[in-house]
């Protein structure tokens, strides 16, 4: 159901059982998957890609030109995946050159006044809470929670199923698996109850616990760490993602609460 008060643009692709309320824009160079609903003030811009059964809501900016000064008008796009959530007055920028393109996977909940801005990475089943902005190039691996109000610096990567403390600034990596919270953002533990509820077993938690002992309770430098995790832990498929966040890390991993 397209409302007549709305405007979209003939060249735009839009499933037939899509519900677009009054006073959307949908610009050219558009799609929208089947399902999807828009809610009212909804503006989306060229280049924004739309997968089924997404929820729009009100005030809304989709595929918005980045705030990236380096941008000239280039062609890129915004992905969101299927079955995603976006509430009131959100805004997801799309790409520049650098990536052409800002991803938000499947299954996304992204809250009310939120920021996700050019060439981010989104993976599938994350929630970005209320206020939250996320600077330009930011990657956060699935399952991943980030509290209202925070802050995230271009560039950073937050792995999966970590949890971050709303009100946090983020500057630094923050490793798969744990909880970060503190100023300046500190590891305060595993995320024993995110993963228990996403079916880790308590081995396997116990586990993911004791590599986070050696990295950051052990007075290891990261170095050392990582060798004594490849040494003293059995290979796993969280073991070698741990260590290879860690050598991969852009801006340097987050300390420990204790840690100069």
């Amino acid at each position: 159901m397209k409302q007549p008060l709305a405007y979209i643009d003939p060249s735009s692709k839009i499933a037939e059982n899509v519900v677009v309320d009054p006073f959307v824009t949908i610009e050219k160079d558009v799609e929208i998957g089947k399902g999807t609903w828009i809610g009212s003030n909804v503006t989306i811009m060229e280049g924004a890609r739309i997968g089924e059964n997404c929820k729009i809501f009100p005030g809304a900016v989709i595929s918005g030109i980045p705030q990236d000064l380096k941008f000239e008008g280039e062609k890129s796009l915004a992905i969101i995946g299927d079955n995603c959530i976006i509430r009131e007055c959100a805004t997801i920028n799309r790409g520049t050159s650098a990536k052409g393109k800002t991803i938000v996977e499947k299954n996304c909940l992204i809250m009310a006044y939120a920021h996700v801005a050019h060439d981010c990475h989104i993976e599938q089943n994350c929630i970005i809470v209320n206020n939250v902005a996320l600077a330009g190039h930011v990657n956060i691996g699935e399952y991943a929670i980030i509290g209202g109000l925070s802050a995230v610096h271009q560039f950073v990567s937050i792995g999966k199923h970590a949890m971050v403390s709303g009100g946090s600034l983020i500057r630094k990596d923050v490793p798969p698996y744990v909880k970060a919270a503190r100023e300046p953002l500190s590891f305060v533990g595993v995320n024993s109850i995110g993963l228990r509820r996403r079916g880790f077993s308590n081995d396997k938690i116990n586990e993911i616990q004791s590599i986070f002992r050696i990295l950051y309770q052990d007075n290891n430098n990261n170095t050392q760490a990582v060798l004594k995790i490849e040494t003293e832990v059995n290979v796993s498929t969280e073991r070698d993602e741990i260590i290879s966040f860690i050598q991969n890390s852009g801006r340097g991993i987050m300390k420990g609460y204790n840690q100069k």
